[in-house]
């Protein structure tokens, strides 16, 4: 079942109104991308940016389903904000380690032995950031002000700030938490990003359609060119493929996560990761040259998809897991591999998925 199909269709209609009010036709984001902080405020007002959250945390006791409506639509207005970063994250952490929130902006990382992370989301902008150490003694969790840490800036290939951040693992003395804490963060991040990926593809779907029957090339439309359709085709399947997978994966976990939920999510950030590639491709031989300028708004999504790809995970790193899965159950296993919902043995646990710390 789709996430369409479960969020109430007026707060979706909500979301898609404030976005489209912040990002009127025509208008174009600046590029490095910056906060902002006024629509902060805005979603802040009406309950959307600690989404998740219970009540008794400052919370709107929503779930990933929800969650997933509100990331979808602010991909779909290629409007960047650290939503899943403050929410499904920092402020999951946060209630994790049962430690107090307020209304100051947030993200998270994991720091590596030396107390480092590398582009980690929206750490300038941030207020705090909370993040797992490992100590040496177990992993540890604290929230820090930014500006008791050290933070390098940088950004990624869409111009979202993706900051270095160094910590003193000596000053993280917070509660102590499980491995299982830290691979969750990772599968969290991951989900969330192919739930921005395959927003943005749709919208890179709907661009190409409107392109094709708008431009005319020798005479007539390009969506009367073979080619052009077989173009087009191939990113509608791509897309909805990856649509399916992500919402197959946001299905399993909204009841609460568990060993079954890095599959899906492994199937998920997978599925997405290549349709990216196609989609983006074909996209820009469909709309040419024109494409790429600063008025066409074509870059606008295939730039983030590109970037987010990459995050909380290669491509390449979830196709590993699932090949090595699907080849340790054989040809006996690999059909309940698939079909679930008991996995066999060969399916790692949730605590054997994550990409690493530096990821």
């Amino acid at each position: 079942m789709s996430t369409q199909d479960v969020v109430d269709h007026e707060l979706v209609s909500m979301m898609n109104s404030v976005f489209a009010a912040q990002r009127p036709a025509g208008d174009r984001p600046r590029r490095p991308v910056r906060l902002d902080t006024q629509l902060w405020k805005n979603l802040e007002s009406l309950g959307l940016t600690r989404l998740t959250g219970t009540e008794l945390a400052g919370g709107s006791g929503a779930g990933w389903h929800e969650s997933a409506a509100l990331l979808s639509a602010a991909a779909r207005h290629a409007v960047r904000l650290p939503l899943a970063e403050h929410d499904l994250l920092a402020g999951w952490l946060l209630e994790k380690a049962g430690l107090p929130a307020d209304d100051a902006i947030r993200t998270a990382c994991v720091l590596d032995g030396k107390g480092i992370a590398r582009a980690v989301p929206w750490a300038g902008a941030a207020d705090h950031v909370v993040v797992l150490c490992d100590t040496g003694a177990g992993w540890r969790i604290a929230d820090l002000p930014a500006s008791e840490i050290g933070i390098g800036t940088g950004h990624n290939l869409a111009g979202e700030p993706r900051d270095d951040v160094t910590v003193d693992p000596a000053i993280v003395d917070g509660p102590a938490v499980g491995d299982e804490t830290v691979h969750e963060f990772f599968l969290r991040g991951a989900l969330a990003r192919s739930l921005q990926m395959c927003a943005a593809l749709e919208r890179i779907v709907q661009l190409c359609v409107a392109h094709t029957i708008e431009r005319e090339q020798f005479g007539r439309a390009l969506a009367r060119f073979q080619a052009v359709q077989q173009l087009v085709a191939d990113i509608a399947a791509e897309t909805a493929l990856a649509r399916a997978t992500v919402d197959a994966a946001v299905g399993e976990v909204a009841p609460g996560w568990d060993g079954d939920a890095g599959f899906h999510v492994a199937v998920a950030k997978s599925c997405a990761g290549h349709a990216a590639s196609v989609v983006v491709r074909n996209a820009h031989q469909i709309h040419g040259a024109i494409g790429t300028t600063a008025e066409h708004e074509l870059h606008e999504f295939t730039n983030p998809v590109l970037a987010w790809r990459s995050e909380f995970g290669s491509v390449h790193h979830w196709d590993q897991l699932l090949t090595t899965a699907a080849t340790g159950a054989g040809r006996a296993g690999c059909w309940s591999l698939v079909a679930g919902p008991v996995r066999p043995s060969s399916w790692p646990h949730l605590s054997e998925v994550s990409p690493g710390a530096g990821s």
